[in-house]
């Protein structure tokens, strides 16, 4: 036989072959199939008209053929994109991922600041969320519940917070005071036994808010830093002051401890001085160093009026006056008088303290991930709470152009995947469209998406976010919530016992 017989032969098998497997597979009825979208996967850089077959949960086939499914939705004109996945937010009831799950978020975690009884926390949700959640360890309270002198009052400090649903402001307002004491050598090593207890509960990694708890001695967080180093366990950080030091000191103590670091929303800790502190974040990852940031896409933060950073010489320190304060329980401007009166109860207070190019400069910037720092729910929160990812797609991608759609994409879901795959395994599954990855995707409408949500009219959901599924469940079609179906899982740590 002739090489050039063989190579017909072998033409003719293959060929053969393929059409029978393609038979085979669009013979295959899906659970469901996402038809003739644009669909994008930030890892392997798809960027074509596909179809999407889901089975038992997650993507069972691409392809550029039509699929039979039990149920068939036709996407052409929209993208077919992995759930976006949040890793800042502070509302973590149904309440707030409605909002999220209107915003195309299938994985929204609280990780700046974390939740106290972490196996609990984990336990009360379980087949009641909406979409994806997960918590880090609660580094103030494990802290304070190691400190003997303190120990009496912490549940019931729980319970107060809890009663007025304040959360974190209430807790800061109470505990502050003994956090700028120095703990006994027993006392330290009891709050790290116990935050190692909450990481085998499940914690992804250790909130470490210090930007409220600006008294905490440096030796102390250093000695957390050290622990986690030892542990691999990611650290997340809201840092000590916005300013360049604060952001030194965490980049310091990450590199000589080898802790792995996430700095939380740093257009607010740096402010007017973004690119030097995303370029220390940017020289320190080239190096090899295990260091990221985030930021969320508005020139306001918020917080409650008691915390440090709202102490004697504020305005010089955050560049901003009382008017630039917004109260949100009535959406009012502040004025001397008013702050004074409203600081006594610590109200939760909007901060219009950075300027837009800070902004864009910073979501332009290579690597930083998309995080809300989303709110606990009120009327008229900070519009983050619902609308972060669809601005990102509908004003700075289609209107303002600062970045193209799937570099967008890639930093709503790869990114965030990416920082957690080391301290949460089953992340490998999510933030991508390929076949095994989990069915967590949001398909919307490039030309439409925008976020609706603002400072002045309160909190609105998102346009232009047409199905969102979670786990190959719909929570949101046609634009609307589906009632009674509650398919999000908890995302755990990796030393979960």
């Amino acid at each position: 036989m002739t090489s050039k017989s063989l190579k017909l032969i072998l033409g003719l098998f293959f060929g053969i072959f393929f059409i029978l497997e393609g038979n085979a597979q669009s013979a295959i009825q899906y659970d469901m199939v996402l038809q003739g979208g644009r669909v994008i996967d930030p890892e392997t850089k798809l960027d074509a008209i596909r179809s999407v077959g889901i089975q038992n949960g997650r993507i069972a086939m691409i392809s550029s053929e039509a699929l039979l499914g039990k149920e068939i939705i036709n996407v052409s004109g929209m993208v077919v994109a992995p759930g976006f996945i949040d890793l800042h937010v502070h509302g973590v009831s149904n309440l707030e991922q409605e909002y999220q799950l209107h915003d195309g978020v299938t994985t929204a975690l609280e990780l700046e600041w974390g939740i106290e009884h972490t196996g609990a926390w984990y336990a009360s949700r379980q087949g009641k969320a909406l979409i994806h959640y997960g918590a880090s360890v609660n580094w103030p309270y494990e802290r304070l519940r190691a400190t003997g002198r303190y120990q009496e009052g912490v549940e019931e400090l729980l319970n107060m917070i809890r009663a007025n649903e304040r959360g974190i402001a209430s807790f800061i307002h109470v505990a502050a005071p003994s956090f700028t004491e120095d703990l006994t050598p027993e006392e330290m090593s009891q709050t790290l036994t116990h935050i190692k207890s909450s990481l085998e509960e499940g914690g992804i990694g250790i909130g470490v808010p210090i930007g409220y708890l600006p008294g905490t001695k440096p030796a102390e967080m250093y000695s957390v830093f050290e622990m986690a180093g030892q542990m691999d366990a990611l650290v997340f950080t809201h840092n000590r002051q916005p300013n360049i030091l604060a952001t030194q000191e965490v980049i310091a103590n990450a590199i000589v401890t080898g802790a792995p670091l996430h700095i939380v929303h740093i257009n607010s800790m740096s402010l007017g001085q973004i690119d030097f502190a995303l370029n220390m974040v940017s020289a320190a990852a080239q190096k090899g160093f295990d260091i990221t940031t985030e930021l969320y896409p508005y020139t306001a933060a918020s917080t409650g009026l008691m915390m440090a950073m709202f102490d004697e010489g504020w305005q010089q320190r955050l560049g901003i006056d009382y008017g630039d304060l917004q109260l949100v329980a009535t959406g009012e401007r502040l004025t001397e008088e008013t702050f004074a009166r409203n600081r006594r109860t610590n109200q939760v207070v909007i901060m219009h303290m950075m300027q837009a190019e800070w902004i864009a400069r910073g979501i332009a910037a290579p690597g930083v991930i998309i995080g809300s720092d989303g709110m606990q729910y009120s009327k008229l929160a900070h519009p983050r709470t619902a609308g972060t990812f669809s601005r990102i797609l509908g004003k700075y991608v289609r209107e303002n152009r600062v970045l193209d759609l799937n570099t967008a994409i890639e930093k709503m879901t790869l990114l965030p995947a990416k920082r957690l795959e080391g301290i949460a395994p089953m992340m490998r599954f999510k933030g991508r469209i390929q076949v095994g990855a989990d069915a967590d995707i949001t398909v919307f409408d490039p030309n439409n998406i925008i976020d609706r949500a603002t400072f002045e009219g309160g909190l609105e959901f998102s346009e232009g976010i047409e199905y969102v599924l979670v786990n190959g469940t719909f929570v949101l079609k046609n634009g609307k919530t589906v009632p009674n179906v509650f398919p999000g899982q908890g995302v755990y740590g990796k030393f979960k016992k």
